[in-house]
């Protein structure tokens, strides 16, 4: 990519580059290791013994209350089938939401993966507390949820959310679906090819370069360059785009 750019540096309206994909990780850390979670049921709620029951009480509330905002709301829900790729399978879902221009879940599949949670077990002898139990973390295969959302400023967004306690979450994003609605944002209409995005507006090359500069400084740790380009080879840590002027005035000009 970046010899591309060296070679036909005078062909290009301008560059951008940005974050591909982001991972993001989330848990509660206050709920995060077995001591923790003793202290929260026997202090907060109340709950002298913390048994299989009590956390299996907490699985199926949370698994009632999905299955209730998915009907409440028309979302469609459904298992995972193997050897289908989700993000091919929601895009009708996606498109209707942009053709609408809604924002909100618009998806919810459901799939079964390892996950982290808690195990517990009662002693082998007997203890001074009756209340005692033994939690552990472990590793084990349950319902995860995917949330498939249109949010106005990330654009197209997944969420997992585990369904057994803690709960852990993890959220995907598009660093390339916020550019797009960042242009779109500022009057300008994007148009999308496999690897190649054209804006169209009046051929003018400074207001576009400095449009797109001024875009670049609203993202943290984002650059937009005039002309230049910096790419990671690696696939998914960075990736730049690119839109020759020879396609550009094709794509006016339709």
């Amino acid at each position: 990519m970046e010899l591309f750019a060296k070679l036909y540096s005078s062909l290009l309206v301008f560059v951008y580059h940005c974050f591909d994909r982001i991972v993001i990780h989330g848990y509660l850390s206050g709920l995060s290791r077995p001591e923790q979670v003793v202290y929260f049921f026997h202090k907060v709620l109340g709950i002298p013994v913390v048994d299989k029951e009590v956390l299996r009480q907490r699985t199926n509330d949370y698994q009632n209350w999905v299955e209730a905002y998915a009907r409440n709301h028309n979302i469609p829900i459904q298992w995972a089938e193997k050897g289908v790729r989700k993000e091919d399978h929601v895009l009708p879902a996606l498109q209707r939401m942009d053709k609408a221009n809604a924002c909100g879940v618009y998806f919810i599949f459901k799939s079964m993966e390892q996950g982290r949670t808690f195990r517990v077990t009662v002693p082998k002898y007997p203890t001074e507390d009756p209340n005692y139990r033994i939690l552990a973390q472990q590793w084990s295969r349950f319902t995860h949820y995917y949330f498939y959302i249109r949010d106005e400023v990330l654009g197209p967004i997944i969420v997992r959310v585990a369904s057994f306690f803690p709960f852990h979450a993890t959220y995907w994003l598009n660093g390339h679906s916020f550019m797009e609605r960042e242009l779109k944002r500022d009057r300008r209409l994007l148009l999308r090819q496999k690897r190649c995005r054209a804006v169209i507006e009046a051929p003018v090359d400074d207001a576009v370069h400095v449009g797109a500069i001024e875009l670049g400084d609203r993202i943290d740790g984002l650059a937009v360059q005039r002309r230049s380009v910096g790419l990671c080879s690696r696939r998914g840590l960075r990736r730049g785009n690119c839109c020759t002027r020879e396609k550009y005035n094709d794509r006016a000009k339709k």
